[in-house]
């Protein structure tokens, strides 16, 4: 199965047990992703959370497609890391981690995106990295209000 791997370092002004606090929860992925608008069937086992994520399509502006995704999250002491299921063949395992950086915490956000056909895997790294950049705008913009 083909795959890509895309990083991303950013810094997010508040500390590595707060970052960590926020991104181990999953209703917070809500609009940390600019395509998820919900979290649903939220299930929390030993050592992991699984739960169904929608990200909402647009396209042409006009027809709305909601794709539902199972995600498997887990928070580790260096960070937070897990897998996605997306119909259309498409896997991704991510990693955010996360050091102690001055007053705030140093975050590597790492996808490996694998798709089996080749024309889903370019969609899905595209948009992929357009999430990952986002994502990062993100959450330094919600640092203020972590807690």
């Amino acid at each position: 199965m083909p795959g890509t791997v895309l990083r991303h370092a950013f810094h997010v002004p508040a500390p590595p047990p707060v970052v960590l606090a926020h991104l181990s929860e999953p209703s917070n992925y809500v609009g940390l992703s600019p395509l998820v608008v919900a979290v649903r069937d939220v299930r929390r086992e030993p050592g992991n959370v699984r739960f169904v994520a929608v990200e909402r399509f647009r396209f042409f502006g006009l027809v709305k497609y909601d794709n539902l995704i199972e995600v498997t999250l887990r928070a580790t002491e260096e960070g937070v890391e897990g897998e996605v299921d997306s119909p259309g063949g498409v896997r991704l395992g991510y990693r955010f981690g996360l050091t102690a950086d001055g007053i705030g915490t140093a975050v590597e956000d790492v996808l490996t995106v694998h798709a089996t056909l080749r024309p889903a895997l370019r969609y899905a790294v595209r948009k992929a990295r357009q999430v990952q950049v986002a994502r990062a705008d993100i959450l330094v913009g919600r640092a203020p209000t972590l807690t």
